[in-house]
């Protein structure tokens, strides 16, 4: 097995598509790690890099002491599942399993008894002798991770593989290979856009956007504790309230974050008060999953609004309740940094940039910054509420928040109390 460590890694298209820009990443030796983020973040991209199907722009791909950048892709001991399978149709499934051992010089016997092994693990073995168009898809599938994992690879690449499933057949599946790549300690990197596979199947989760890493951590960091504004609204399910709110600060130092009409308190002992009391009149967004609320008249911070619809869920219930806040947009926060952000990091010129100047090209034109206020079609507050809660829609109702369950960011999408892992 090894570790990978992706050093200021970039990819441009044609000479101006930016697709993953200075991305460093460093994942252990056995571990399972996800990128994970929205369709053309780079996530697909940076894996065809790391297997040498992508030629890299700049930076360098390690296999742990081993700079593989330049290695072509059967030197690097990689094996990838794409997410069709990319089987070969003129082969059984057996077959197919036993190809790589084949090309490696196994003789026959030796390469169908160890496929006939793997299949057993992967309940494929009753259809060793089919060809892959009389197969499901998830069967497909298995056939798939079979073939790449029978010459024991050193790093295991998994292209959202399951995205083409059922939802029965994705959740049987997620725990097979989660099951099957920790019972084989092969260093896995697995692309998804599912935040489900995400939190269930990584060590480690690293949520990407346009090119970049916005946060790596274990999947308990990255959704308690998340690092931006985007990664706490692409991770949950209810969406996290992102409420646009102004820091107001009274005489005796205490901060108030105002949501138009209406107000919260924060403790005086709460280090983010202690951040926020030297900017009074920032705009701020503040970040409040559904369950951070709860019916009551009588709370220190407390939202009114009516609920204007409800949903059953089964084990939970939903209200949509119109307080009057703006809501905000978490895909368009920090996308292009406000003329008055003052972060070296928003002024530092990007690859592309750099890479367009040593080439005596202009600068492109900066897009237009996307105010942090952007809202949805509906501004409403998600409220989780207990599963016999009987409101119907018009009902006006008083929601205590817990404030120390709630994430405040700046107008870049970054916590205020910045996080460190």
């Amino acid at each position: 097995m090894t570790a990978i460590r992706l050093d200021a890694v970039s990819k441009v298209f044609e000479g101006e598509h930016l697709a993953v820009d200075e991305l460093t990443l460093d994942i252990a030796d056995g571990e399972f790690m996800v990128l994970l983020g929205p369709s053309g973040c780079g996530k697909t991209t940076l894996l065809r890099m790391i297997a040498g199907l992508e030629r890299v722009t700049a930076g360098d791909v390690w296999f742990g002491r081993t700079n593989g950048t330049r290695l072509a892709p059967r030197e690097r001991g990689v094996a990838m599942v794409f997410q069709t399978g990319a089987l070969y149709p003129n082969r059984t499934v057996q077959e197919n399993i036993m190809f790589p051992l084949q090309v490696a010089g196994q003789n026959d016997v030796q390469a169908g008894s160890t496929a006939a092994g793997l299949a057993q693990i992967l309940s494929i073995e009753s259809v060793l002798d089919r060809m892959p168009r009389t197969l499901s898809g998830g069967q497909r599938q298995r056939v798939a991770i079979g073939r790449a994992l029978v010459r024991r690879p050193q790093v295991f690449l998994l292209d959202e593989p399951l995205s083409n499933l059922d939802a029965t057949m994705r959740t049987e599946l997620r725990q097979e290979i989660g099951a099957m790549t920790r019972d084989l300690n092969v260093t896995t990197l697995y692309v998804t856009h599912d935040q489900v596979e995400a939190l269930t199947l990584a060590d480690r989760i690293a949520v990407m956007r346009d090119g970049r890493i916005e946060d790596v951590g274990t999947p308990t960091q990255v959704y308690n504790d998340p690092a931006t504004a985007f990664v706490a609204g692409f991770l949950g399910t209810p969406r996290i309230n992102l409420l646009a709110a102004t820091v107001r600060v009274t005489a005796h130092h205490r901060v108030a974050l105002d949501l138009g009409n209406q107000s919260i308190s924060l403790d005086p002992t709460d280090r983010r008060s202690l951040i926020l009391r030297h900017h009074d009149g920032a705009d701020v967004i503040v970040g409040a999953r559904s369950n951070a609320f709860s019916l009551t008249d009588d709370a220190p911070n407390q939202l009114t609004g009516t609920i204007r619809a409800f949903e059953f869920h089964g084990q939970q219930s939903i209200a949509f309740v119109h307080c009057g806040i703006e809501v905000v947009d978490p895909d368009r926060v920090g996308r292009a940094a406000p003329a008055h952000a003052s972060p070296a990091a928003d002024r530092t010129p990007s690859f592309l940039s750099r890479l367009r100047s040593r080439a005596g090209l202009g600068a492109p034109t900066p897009p237009a910054p996307e105010p942090h206020g952007a809202t949805h079609r509906r501004a409403d507050v998600v409220v989780e509420l207990p599963v016999d809660t009987e409101l119907a829609s018009g009902t006006r109702v008083h929601l205590a928040l817990d404030t120390s369950r709630i994430h405040i960011f700046d107008q870049t999408g970054h916590r205020v109390d910045r996080i460190t892992r």
